[in-house]
């Protein structure tokens, strides 16, 4: 398998090369030559794997520059029972109601979905680091989730530093304590003024600078890194065999929506050959990506254009792997994603699909739809849930859940992809129901427990000077 640029850049690469590297070096994304495709007779081979073999027989379509025996022990170690809060299953489905359902993705160290990608990303990068003999320094953006899975994934590892960048005061208190309370030398968080695609453009504008992210070896956790985005795909085959007993069934998935990366793993899948239905994606009042899929516009917002809400999590206006969508809907045409992605959305701000054709191809060929939930929808619905399910479920799968009982009824099982653990949003969760989540003995105080973490503003060049005076 060989791995090429969304926006052109011909040089074949391989998954380990990838895997350090994060952005291609002109900017896109890297996207492999050819989507592995599934049967019905792998699909039933598949069906009665544990999780960690699933994921093993999953990526092994996509890596072959590690060892079969090597990634199945990767695997197994990243997906343990013990490290996903006791269940073997690791992403467990629960019925709701009928047709819905919720897939458990969140009880990783972090509670929060990022873990299921996270700690194989930890496995992967310190066996490839320490086969090569080099070092990396990660650098990510979070809005709230990705951070403290990222930096509790590579907590100790070997070669490894994690500049973490976080927009300041827009996470949630447990969130920010998660990450800042950390003391492991090999994590460093900034919190930068602004929303959070202010610190994803930073991001990218140090991965832009060739020489520097090279000097300093710079890699990535961010879902632009296809290695994390890759992991996520094995959970939709494990949600798929745990809701249908026959492999010609279909399923459809609520997805939860800010930077695009959660549900364009499910893109994936459904171009393996999964049976999916529809892909569901799930905005908040930041509603970039449900505008584009209602009218074929994508609009990204400015800094101050992006809400602050209670799915703060979703709180994002340019959705970085859309791109690896776009892709595929223009027939990998890189000129045409270069010139979108590049000097259009430089130049208007916006581009659109140029037919209707195009956007019929967008929900029919693609089975993409798209809702948008209020804080009072939210709201409503984390209560609904509560009182006839007996769940507890966080704002950003509420934002799912109403999306997806908005929709037009159909027979096949619904699967919302659960965000995070409602401990994370507290505060939320006492205004829907009165009452606050109980929180993990482990994690009692951690607001209180002392903060590393350096205050910044919004400019590329500070947080190079500060890469460069702690890197690896």
């Amino acid at each position: 398998m060989r791995y090429v640029s969304t926006r052109g850049d011909a040089t074949e690469r391989r998954f380990c090369d990838i895997l350090l590297e994060g952005l291609a070096p002109d900017g896109g994304l890297y996207m492999p030559v050819h989507y592995p495709q599934v049967d019905e007779a792998t699909l039933a081979r598949w069906r009665d794997l544990s999780y960690p073999e699933l994921a093993c027989a999953i990526l092994s379509r996509y890596i072959d520059d590690i060892a079969p025996e090597d990634l199945r022990q990767l695997c197994a170690r990243a997906y343990t029972a013990e490290r996903f809060g006791g269940d073997a299953r690791i992403a467990p489905l629960r019925p709701l109601q009928g047709r819905l359902h919720v897939l458990g993705l969140s009880n990783g160290p972090t509670l929060a979905f990022k873990d299921m990608a996270m700690q194989l990303l930890g496995q992967l990068f310190e066996y490839e680091l320490a086969r090569r003999g080099e070092r990396l320094n990660i650098l990510g953006a979070t809005s709230g989730d990705t951070g403290s899975a990222a930096e509790y994934a590579m907590r100790g590892k070997r070669g490894i530093q994690v500049f973490m960048i976080s927009p300041d005061g827009r996470m949630s208190p447990f969130q920010q304590a998660q990450m800042f309370s950390l003391q492991d030398p090999n994590i460093f968080n900034i919190a930068m003024q602004g929303v959070f695609d202010d610190c994803q453009d930073v991001v990218k504008a140090v991965s832009a600078d060739l020489p520097f992210k090279r000097r300093h070896a710079i890699g990535t956790v961010n879902s632009i890194n296809w290695a994390r985005l890759l992991a996520q795909v094995v959970y939709y085959f494990a949600g798929y065999f745990q809701a249908t007993q026959r492999n010609d069934e279909t399923v459809s998935f609520c997805v939860p929506s800010g930077n695009f990366g959660n549900v364009c793993a499910g893109h994936v899948a459904r171009m393996m050959g999964l049976p999916i239905k529809q892909l569901v994606v799930a905005t908040n009042e930041n509603n970039v990506l449900h505008e584009f899929f209602q009218t074929g516009v994508y609009r990204p917002r400015s800094s101050a254009e992006t809400q602050e809400t209670s799915s703060p999590s979703m709180d994002i206006s340019k959705a970085s792997n859309f791109e690896r969508f776009v892709f595929d809907l223009v027939q990998r045409d890189t000129q045409q994603v270069a010139t979108w992605f590049g000097p259009t959305l430089a130049r208007d701000g916006a581009f659109a699909l140029d037919t209707p054709e195009a956007l019929r191809r967008v929900h029919e060929v693609f089975g993409f739809v798209s809702g948008s939930s209020s804080h009072a929808q939210r709201l409503r619905t984390i209560a609904w849930v509560h009182q006839a399910c007996g769940q507890m479920i966080d704002p950003h799968t509420a934002d799912g859940v109403w999306v997806a009982q908005s929709l037009p009824d159909t027979p096949e099982p619904m699967i919302v992809l659960e965000t995070a653990l409602p401990i994370k949003f507290a505060a939320t969760l006492q205004e829907a129901l009165g009452q606050a989540p109980t929180r993990p003995a482990a994690l009692e105080g951690i607001e209180d427990r002392p903060k590393r973490v350096q205050r910044m503003a919004h400019d590329v060049q500070q947080v190079k000077a500060y890469i460069e005076a702690h890197a690896a």
